[in-house]
């Protein structure tokens, strides 16, 4: 579904009583809309063509007020397709045990994973001091795209070290990489590490996400430990901005 400027019901922008910045009054009127329901998760909004036709407001006014609602989640670009409304964020608590698969689930919603590709490569510095092996020791690294509701969301690249599963790539990857080093190999990990920080989703992982290159992106980084202190597997997840939401519940004690 397409909305049009009439059904955003929008002012002629360039008599916004308020005397705030023109593109500011567009992103309220736009997010104003979306809040209260009159165009939902997914709908396509008009272009900045069509936007400025019907408003009579600069390209660059328009760009702006795009940008922020990008900026800020409500609205997401389709690469050669336009702007539309995001879907609600899945919740994320960096403390639960549950993978992706179920976390979506148990929010409602249809979680996907397809395997982009593995190999072997040979351990970089970095990757031989996490794994604690000699640089140049192979390790599977494994790419996989996650979706929600069909939607790509996120890019992962996890590294694990084969002597803990030989065979893992003969295994199809596209399910719980947990569930098959448990069953499998007996591997479960006892302890995760996890690292949070804003990034640009850049060359090939925004195209594989369908988005421009530079759009915002969440890199989550988790290393998983077992009982012995071996790290199970090193995992790197670049998320679309919009699409996760983290929330940690604590009981304060003492």
């Amino acid at each position: 579904m397409t909305v049009t400027h009439r059904m955003l019901d929008l002012p002629d922008l360039s008599d916004d009583e308020a005397g705030r910045p023109q593109y500011l009054a567009l992103r309220d009127r736009i997010a104003l809309n979306i809040e209260m329901g009159r165009i939902g998760p997914g709908t396509r909004l008009p272009s900045e063509r069509q936007f400025q036709s019907e408003t009579g407001t600069a390209r660059g006014t328009i760009r702006e007020a795009l940008a922020q609602l990008e900026a800020e989640g409500l609205i997401y670009r389709r690469d050669r397709s336009g702007w539309y409304v995001s879907p609600p964020a899945v919740t994320y608590d960096p403390t639960r045990w549950a993978g992706f698969m179920r976390y979506v689930r148990e929010q409602g919603r249809v979680p996907g994973t397809e395997t982009l590709d593995k190999h072997v490569v040979p351990a970089s510095p970095g990757m031989a001091d996490i794994f604690r092996i000699a640089p140049g020791s192979p390790l599977f690294l494994i790419e996989r795209r996650r979706t929600i509701d069909a939607r790509p969301v996120l890019v992962e690249r996890i590294a694990v070290d084969p002597a803990l599963a030989p065979d893992l790539l003969d295994h199809s990857l596209d399910g719980s990489l947990t569930d098959i080093l448990k069953t499998h190999y007996g591997i479960a990990a006892f302890r995760n590490r996890v690292d949070m920080r804003p990034c640009a989703l850049i060359r090939d992982v925004a195209e594989r996400l369908g988005v421009k290159s530079g759009t915002p992106g969440l890199k989550v980084t988790r290393t998983s430990f077992d009982e012995a202190g071996r790290v199970v597997e090193y995992d790197r997840e670049y998320w679309r901005h919009d699409a996760i939401r983290v929330h940690v519940d604590l009981t304060v004690r003492g």
